[in-house]
């Protein structure tokens, strides 16, 4: 006679004892997986769909179980059914809805596979959609990138080394760098959707099943490109995971260095930008206050990924073959990396297109630091001077201007004469600015025709053509 009650289990039937309260609260996973039920309904319905094209189950009841779940799937929609932690998970609270729905007939859809399977199916369904959902947030804030060097596409800036001015580049081949990175970020996600798409059901508990499964069938109805190789590997791997939270934890650093100059740059110190008002906040004592807490969020939320990443790397590293219940626990740090990401990769898209910047303010900066220290040098090797002894005299140059409280191109003929003598009045062309962003020409550099080059390129790409 089968036991029945509050206690009783779809894998109840060897155990004697029912599970203590506190254990199936301690147990349960359905207040986080709940999120999988369309991944784990469209696996069951190809899984039921392959059985009855095999003949492991009439044809007839693969009809009732279908029509069934997409019941079960429309009231889950419609918060229809209450989720428990006496059923642990979304596999085992779908398959008791289902059993509501069809009657005894529904006790035949977990034929040939078992929970460990099913999950890895589950996650690996919901993170190909999620991917490639990702991928299209990145290029779309490529864009924004684009569009924005497009537009201002002669600011001239100063470019840094250790936050120290440097020398002057143009605005928008800064953002182009922006855009090389998150060019990276997108192609590592399209690798890593590779070993996501590999199609795991059939390997049910480790070993196998004894049912004529026919995987090739289940893999074209899933969309996936492959079936798994082993077995054991199909319900132990977690590898996709930990990519996946390892490729969107550098995405967030990105976001992260772009969110560090972003509130450097809005600040007074520098005043290159002005971010909206829509995207700022205001304090609750300081009424003038305009603070960049949006860039401020995305640059504290990119810990909270890095600590996911942690979290899942920790988790698996002492796991033995094949699954363990530790695996459960994969599913927190990717959801929240997935909705982490996705968030912050919308938000800055829209943020950055209402970005004011201070053209005036970006350039007059580069008048001040001695940027053009460097083309003094590059002006003193273009009359002879080895590159070395050149550095050496435009070093002198920098003390003696320093000395006077004047710029390099404020000094007189005079000055730089006693510098060297190979110096002439044409190095005043060599100190200007434009001049010198013109002068930067070898490949992926800063000057105007290279950049213009580059933003193009990049509208090619992005099909902005």
């Amino acid at each position: 006679m089968e036991k029945k009650g509050r206690n009783e289990k779809l894998w109840g039937g060897r155990f004697l004892q029912g599970t203590d309260e506190l254990v199936e609260k301690f147990h349960a996973s359905i207040d986080f997986d709940k999120r999988l039920y369309d991944s784990d309904i469209d696996g069951s319905i190809a899984h039921v769909k392959m059985m009855a094209k095999e003949s492991i189950i009439p044809q007839d009841d693969a009809g009732i179980i279908i029509e069934g779940l997409e019941k079960v799937r429309k009231k889950i929609e419609n918060n229809e059914i209450a989720f428990s932690a006496a059923l642990e998970d979304i596999h085992m609270h779908i398959e008791d809805a289902l059993g509501k729905e069809v009657g005894e007939v529904g006790k035949k859809l977990h034929t040939g596979r078992s929970r460990n399977d099913q999950v890895a199916l589950d996650v690996r369904i919901y993170l190909k959609k999620e991917t490639e959902l990702i991928i299209d947030l990145l290029k779309g804030f490529q864009k924004s990138l684009v569009i924005m060097a497009q537009k201002h596409q002669d600011v001239i800036m100063p470019g840094y080394t250790h936050l120290q001015r440097a020398q002057p580049v143009l605005f928008s081949h800064h953002l182009m760098a922006y855009y090389e990175m998150f060019k990276r970020d997108i192609q590592r996600f399209e690798d890593c959707f590779k070993r996501i798409d590999v199609m795991p059901l059939g390997a049910a508990a480790l070993a196998g099943t004894t049912y004529p499964l026919n995987r090739e069938f289940t893999k074209e109805l899933l969309c996936f490109s492959k079936v798994s190789d082993n077995s054991i590997d199909s319900v132990s791997d977690r590898d996709f995971v930990m990519e996946f939270i390892s490729h969107a934890s550098i995405t967030m650093v990105h976001f992260s260095r772009l969110s560090e100059e972003l509130i450097l740059w809005s600040s007074s110190e520098f005043s290159f930008i002005t971010i909206s008002d829509s995207f700022t906040t205001g304090s609750s004592i300081m009424p003038q206050k305009k603070n960049p807490d949006v860039a401020e969020l995305v640059r504290g939320k990119t810990g909270r990924v890095l600590g996911n990443l942690i979290n899942i790397l920790t988790l698996m590293k002492s796991l033995p073959l094949a699954y363990n219940k530790d695996m459960q626990e994969d599913k927190e740090p990717l959801f929240d990396t997935v909705d982490t990401l996705k968030i912050c990769t919308d938000v800055y898209t829209r943020m950055l297109t209402n970005i004011k910047i201070h053209k005036d303010r970006m350039y007059d900066a580069c008048k001040q630091g001695f940027l053009n220290a460097t083309d003094l040098a590059d002006y003193l090797v273009s009359k002879g001077m080895a590159f070395r002894q050149a550095h050496s005299v435009a070093g002198q140059a920098v003390a003696h201007a320093l000395g006077h409280r004047k710029e390099l191109n404020d000094m007189t003929i005079e000055e730089f004469k006693t510098l060297s003598e190979l110096i002439e009045k044409d190095v005043y062309g060599y100190l200007e600015i434009d001049k010198m962003i013109e002068r930067r020409i070898s490949y992926g550099g800063t000057s105007f025709n290279n950049v213009k080059k580059a933003i193009q390129n990049a509208k090619v790409e992005l099909g902005l053509q």
